[in-house]
Parts: structure tokens; sequence; C-alpha cells
């Protein structure tokens, strides 16, 4: 996986925007869900999909999406395809609550499989069999975001590059007086927080933030993005001491402590209803409809805020824990798609490339998404809100790496959402979420 040279590629893709200029839906978002499922094991399929290439040419290729936002985009496009191609494709969008991981698992058992899925980068060594090879695929020279196993051939297609981070209303904090700018330090946001708060029945809000941390549904959210700033908040790209350790079974307590306390600030200022048990749709239509300043999600909400009818500008901030400033905001290479080795495989990858790279496709993602392109020569830019502003920051840089995607499979599901949501209903405070922390990713890891 190139994470590390993905700063050339956005500097190459904004390029590309400044020199052609182009115009420019609620549940779950991109992330992959951790499984359930020991680590490494696959079962063996009792039907016959395993068989390389089963699939007859021209049949129906199935498509898994983790990104049920955009769904209806990608549904519009399979059928556009068919039309000038003849290939039929089927998606299959999964979201909400739903284990990805375990799902792909159940599906090979069963003999199920599709023909593309989606992947996270921590799974290369899980579903190491099932990966047809696409290091020759034309839309590898294209990107330098592609996922890759250990022995550097390429698994995976990025789709999008994705941010995660602290979402604002900038219409909010225009009249509050607040430049969006200057919340690049802990105790930046912290007065931005109390001022706004003290100016909730002014502004119109329930709430300064729209928080859930509720485990069961929400881990996706605690457990693995708000998770990323203590990975990556103000550490080089490069620099992979933080989830290396963490992989190893260690946590910095200094470090973790200052994270913790940036969390509680999260959650002292949310809407308590919201954060206790609030499914990702309550948290964002509190956001969208305009009762609350900030939400802590991406960039892959844009396709759903007309299904609220925002109208209000909005933008991306860093969860910035830290006393010095940290500008920059954390984006990568979300996930990818993958092509199973038992299914249709050419016609599979001819449509990834098709998809990927043809300017049908990255029109698709860009304009009608609200994505931004992993790829170079892509000239669209995106003009959905949220995604727009994030653009001009990757533009400017610098950014932080998702290296949370590269936890130990299960950890934020099993282990660290259980320790948020504890932490958000106030049954253990700050020093306990520290310790806690501290001894379950030691346990965890040990026991693997």
């Amino acid at each position: 996986m190139k994470f590390s040279r993905i700063i050339a590629l956005l500097c190459v893709v904004a390029m590309m925007a400044s020199l052609v200029a182009c115009s420019g839906t609620t549940e779950a978002p991109a992330t992959v869900a951790e499984s359930q499922a020991p680590a490494n094991t696959v079962p063996e399929s009792n039907g016959t999909a395993d068989t390389p290439n089963a699939a007859a040419p021209g049949a129906a290729i199935r498509l898994v999406n983790g990104k049920i936002e955009i769904d209806t985009q990608l549904k519009a496009f399979a059928e556009d395809y068919k039309a000038r191609t003849g290939q039929e494709v089927i998606i299959e969008s999964l979201g909400g609550g739903v284990d990805i991981s375990a799902q792909i698992t159940n599906y090979h058992a069963s003999g199920n499989m599709p023909d593309m899925f989606v992947i996270n980068s921590n799974e290369e060594e899980k579903f190491r069999e099932l990966f047809a090879d696409l290091s020759n695929e034309p839309w590898v020279a294209e990107t330098d975001a592609y996922l890759a196993d250990a022995n550097g051939k390429v698994i995976g297609a990025p789709y999008a590059v994705e941010g995660v981070g602290l979402i604002y209303n900038a219409d909010v904090l225009a009249k509050a007086g607040i430049d969006p700018d200057t919340l690049i330090n802990i105790n930046a946001q912290h007065a931005a927080f109390e001022k706004i708060d003290g100016l909730k029945a002014e502004l119109g809000l329930q709430a300064v933030a729209a928080v859930a941390a509720e485990s069961g549904q929400m881990y996706w959210s605690t457990g693995s993005h708000i998770m990323s700033a203590y990975f990556s908040m103000g550490v080089e790209r490069d620099d992979k001491t933080l989830i290396n350790d963490f992989n190893a079974g260690i946590v910095n307590p200094e470090r973790f402590a200052q994270f913790a306390e940036y969390v509680k600030l999260l959650f002292d200022y949310a809407d308590p209803s919201v954060l206790i048990s609030g499914t990702y749709d309550d948290q964002l239509a509190l956001f969208a409809q305009g009762k609350t300043a900030f939400l802590t999600q991406g960039n892959w909400i844009d396709p759903s805020l007309p299904g609220y009818n925002a109208t209000f500008d909005c933008g991306l901030l860093p969860y910035a824990f830290l006393e010095t400033d940290t500008p920059g905001i954390t984006a990568d290479a979300p996930t990818w798609w993958a092509v199973y080795n038992g299914g249709n495989v050419e016609a599979s990858k001819a449509f990834l490339t098709d998809i990927t790279i043809s300017d049908a496709g990255q029109k698709m993602f860009v304009e009608d998404a609200g994505a931004i392109s992993a790829y170079k020569t892509c000239k669209y830019q995106p003009s959905t809100p949220v995604s727009a502003n994030m653009f001009k920051k990757m533009q400017s840089g610098p950014t932080y790496a998702w290296d949370w995607s590269n936890m130990a499979v299960g950890i934020a599901q099993n282990t660290l959402a259980p320790l948020f949501e504890l932490y958000a209903k106030g049954t253990i405070d700050k020093t306990q979420f520290v310790d806690m922390t501290v001894t379950a990713v030691a346990d965890f890891i040990a026991a693997q």
C-alpha cells in the first residue's frame, strides 16, 4: 500500500483540478467494520464459486459496496455501463450496523462470494487466498493509493480519498464570530465550544455537537474514526511508531491522556440523547437540520445533506487534541475494491477500470457522489460543501494518515468502542478511560 506517497497524489490532483475547470441518500458511512470472526481465517467454501473464473463470460457480475450513501449513484452508473457494454453489474450495498468483513467471510463459507468486494487495509492477510492479481491493470499507474499485499501484488483499487474530523456549520460559526481556520488546537476548540454553548438559544441550536458513542452501532465512529487522532494528529505520514506500538500492545499513556481530554470535550458538549443511544442517522439529522454547530464524521455526509434540505456551508476541522497547532486534516483512501479470484475475473477487471479511470466513472464519483478522486488524471473537483473545503485544505497541506485502518482486526469494535461508550456515559472517568485502554489493548494483542 502506498500511503507514504499519497501526498504526491494529492498535489497532482490539485494541479490537474486547477488547470481544468469543471462543474460541480442517509445511512452509515464508508468505513469497513472490523470482523468479529477470528483474524486470518477464511472457511473453506462448500460451493462451486471457488473454482477460478467459474462464472461464464457475459454473466452478471456482483459488487459488494460498503458505502451505502452512494448506492443510488453506483446503481445508476451500473445501468449506464450495461447500456454501453452489455455487461450487467449488480450492486449490493451494505451499511448501518452490518459487519462487512464478517459478511464477506459468510459469503465465502456459503459459496456465495461476490465478484468484487470491499476490503479494509488490515484484512489483507485474512482474505489473502481470495484476491485476484490486479497489478497489471491500467488504473494502477494512475494512483499512489492502491492496496498491495505483503509481496507487492496489487489487490485493491481505491475509489476515493476521504477525510475524518470535526465537521462544522460555517453559518453558525460566522454568526458566533468564530473563524474556523483558528480552531486547530484544543484550547481554541474548547473556547469555541464554550462560546457557542452560551449562544445556543440565539443560534437556534439544540447542542454544540452531534456525537454518537453507542458501541453496538457506532463503534466505527468512536473506536476507529475518533481514535484516528491518537495515531496521526500532528504526526508525519511516514512515521508509523504509534500504530506499530499499538499493534504490539503498547499505548502511550501521556499522549492518550491528552487525547482523552479532547474526547471529554466532545462528549461534554454533545447532545446527551444522541451521544448515549443515537444512531448514525440520528447524529447526521441533528447536524443537517442545523441543530448543532459540529458533527464528528467525514466528507461522506455530503450526498446525504440534500435529503435534509441543508443549505448552510460547512467544512472539516482536525480532531485537534494537542495544545500545539495541528492545521492538517486526516485524509486517505478509506477502503478498496478487490476482485474475487474465483469469480468472473476478466469482466470484473473491465468494470473496475471503467469506474475508476474513465471520464464517466470519475465524473460520477466527484460530481454525483461528492467524493475526491484518488486518480491523478481526474479533471473534476468536488463542489459539495465538506469535500470542497477538504479539497482546498489538501492543496495547502499537511494531511495526516489513516493509521487507524491498520489496527488489529476486531480491536475497535470489541475493545475500544465499549470503553468510549462507558466514558460517554460517565461510568468511568478520564483516568479510568486511559488506564483501562492501556490494559485492554495489551490484553487484546497478547490474546492474538
